[in-house]
């Protein structure tokens, strides 16, 4: 039971990210790899804000909007210099692995014994451990998921969609698709660095690698969550998001727990990330292969 609740609590938490991801490739079909540079980014600076006094909700807000700033720089790059986006992606992100060393003076931050905006909330719900912790990260990963869904259905969030989908038909009504661009990779690089600093409050620390493999867990996220629901609306496609993180966090969870019985050790962690990633690209083909040997 508590492998699950932590499964839960980390895949809701870290599902934040997701959404982000989802925004980036499947919304905008860009290939950010700046999102291993935001999410450190977020905790980078709610560690030092928090550490320096701040309000921790006043810090993770700030972080996001660090993390927005950062993905909308990508978006300039690639919309407006004409670099192409993947290399746009990292070369934020590599700016961003020196800017973050610079924002913590230091290549880790402890937060033990700080304000934490996920603590005050669970007291603020009053619900006792170990299920306060689960249902503060429900509501806030459920609430982001809500409000994604109410935007993607306005004029601007179909805009959005449809700069991925046909940018040539956005054009055609007089609408900038690099404009569309910048605002959603600032929208997913805010959603990351959000993430970041949640998951900086929630282990007690923030790390300058602690990016390393972002872009692999969101991926995984988003690709295990579709081939579960395969979502055919926005809606289904930002819950399969949420969906996936967490199966995915609990099958990490799960393999560095029982994983000895398999030769795996806690150094194996990127092994085992790009096991589950492999099995989540490779199951629909395996299993569409196997329907047609059927018919």
């Amino acid at each position: 039971m508590t492998l699950l609740i932590h499964a839960l609590e980390q895949g809701l938490l870290y599902g934040l990210m997701a959404l982000g991801v989802y925004i980036s490739f499947r919304i905008l079909r860009f290939p950010d790899l700046s999102v291993d540079g935001t999410f450190p980014l977020g905790a980078a600076l709610a560690a030092t804000l928090v550490v320096s006094g701040w309000n921790p909700f006043a810090a993770s807000l700030a972080a996001a909007g660090a993390g927005a700033v950062a993905g909308a720089f990508t978006g300039i790059l690639s919309s407006r210099f004409r670099i192409q986006g993947l290399l746009a992606g990292v070369l934020t992100m590599t700016m961003l692995y020196s800017l973050n060393l610079r924002i913590m003076g230091r290549p880790n931050l402890p937060l033990l014994g700080r304000p934490s905006a996920l603590r005050a909330a669970v007291a603020w719900v009053g619900v006792p451990a170990p299920w306060g912790l689960l249902i503060v990260a429900a509501l806030a990963a459920l609430g982001v998921k809500l409000i994604l869904d109410l935007f993607f259905r306005t004029d601007l969030g179909l805009a959005l969609r449809a700069s991925g989908g046909n940018p040539e038909l956005l054009q055609a009504y007089g609408a900038n698709p690099g404009n569309m661009v910048v605002l959603g990779l600032a929208l997913s690089n805010g959603l990351v660095a959000l993430s970041g600093s949640l998951a900086a409050q929630y282990s007690g620390f923030a790390d300058v690698n602690m990016g390393v493999g972002t872009i692999v867990a969101g991926l995984a996220s988003v690709i295990v969550g579709e081939m579960i629901l395969r979502p055919r609306t926005v809606f289904w496609a930002t819950l399969a998001a949420l969906v996936g993180s967490c199966l995915y966090r609990g099958a990490i969870l799960l393999a560095l727990r029982h994983g000895s019985t398999l030769g795996f050790t806690p150094s194996d962690l990127r092994l085992i990330t790009a096991l589950v990633v492999l099995a989540a690209l490779v199951a629909p083909v395996v299993r569409s292969r196997l329907r047609r040997e059927d018919t």
